[in-house]
């Protein structure tokens, strides 16, 4: 072989750029570093991924979020909020969730990790002009600083219903409340009886809940288990009203004691216009016991003919490339 010919290759097949664009699928995790509970979402025909930096409490005082444009090739947003613009937070900024409004973008996190109503803290909302960044506070304070119904503020997730209304979902300590939204998301407007934060806790919640509709049908998803074990998962329950009733139908993602431990916190993505989902979620590797060391992936996940979602494969390979038309 000429060796012009053969420097040349070592040049191609060596850089990054080719690398990423050899790449058959995704592989798990999709991203380097300790990172857990991943909100993701589509916007501009772009995957976003948003997850906790996975840390101990006091060094967990950032995020950083990630986008592609085919759920394989992922590029780092670093420290698109921190403690520095949220002044009334101090550690354990987590799960973060994150919606578009009026080409604003409305980021909704935990922090603090409170213990008791005297403590400051809980639910906080950040803002900001682009996906990326750089978000500010938008309250200057927290949205949810109280236990209400005995859910501990955290563990938010911002769902926009069929007719154009928000609603957080929220909570921890095996109580999950919802609650909606003003359209400005500075606060809540009652429900009818006159309350703002409904219990709608399923059999089986501890934290994490997520909700999408298919085929008119309101799935909520949670988290069950201790997240710092092994047997942390997820299940899920169908109602006609994002209010419930939810009866629990089954546990559809947990570990393999072959690939991983730990498989919970998701977050669902659909392909536009089409019945193609994905889970993003955190797991553990096999190698570690460190509860922080947590790690975000995603595999396939698919429904039967009546609508229940299949049992999760949790994979080392990942998915394939998927573009936005």
């Amino acid at each position: 072989m000429n060796k012009y010919l053969f420097l040349l290759l070592i040049c191609v097949f060596t850089n990054p750029l080719f690398a990423q664009s050899a790449k058959k699928t995704s592989g798990n995790p999709v991203f380097k570093g300790w990172y857990a509970d991943p909100e993701g979402i589509i916007f501009d025909k772009t995957y976003w991924i948003y997850p906790t930096f996975s840390a101990p409490y006091e060094k967990q005082v950032h995020f950083d979020a990630f986008s592609s444009k085919d759920l394989v090739n992922w590029k780092k947003h670093e420290n698109i909020l921190d403690t520095s613009s949220i002044k009334w937070a101090k550690r354990a900024m987590w799960a973060p969730s994150i919606i578009e409004k009026d080409k604003k973008y409305y980021f909704f996190f935990g922090a603090n990790d409170i213990q008791s109503d005297s403590e400051k803290g809980g639910i906080g909302v950040a803002v900001a002009d682009k996906p990326e960044g750089p978000y500010r506070d938008h309250l200057g304070k927290p949205l949810i600083d109280k236990f209400h119904n005995g859910a501990q503020p955290i563990d938010q997730f911002v769902f926009k219903d069929k007719d154009g209304q928000y609603y957080l979902f929220y909570g921890g300590w095996k109580h999950c409340n919802v609650a909606k939204l003003k359209p400005d998301f500075t606060g809540f407007i009652p429900f009818e009886d006159g309350t703002i934060f409904r219990e709608i806790t399923p059999k089986g919640y501890v934290e994490g809940p997520f909700m999408f509709i298919r085929n008119g049908k309101y799935y909520f998803m949670w988290s069950e288990g201790g997240w710092t074990g092994p047997n942390y998962s997820v299940a899920y329950a169908i109602a006609d009203s994002p209010f419930g009733p939810f009866e629990r139908v089954d546990k559809i993602l947990q570990q393999d004691p072959k690939v991983a431990t730990g498989a919970g916190h998701h977050s669902v993505i659909q392909v536009p216009g089409k019945d193609e989902w994905y889970i993003v979620y955190h797991r553990r590797p096999l190698t570690e016991t460190d509860g922080n060391h947590r790690e975000t992936c995603i595999d396939v996940m698919t429904f039967d003919s009546k609508g229940l979602i299949n049992p999760v494969k949790i994979t080392f390979e990942g998915v394939k490339p998927v573009q936005i038309k």
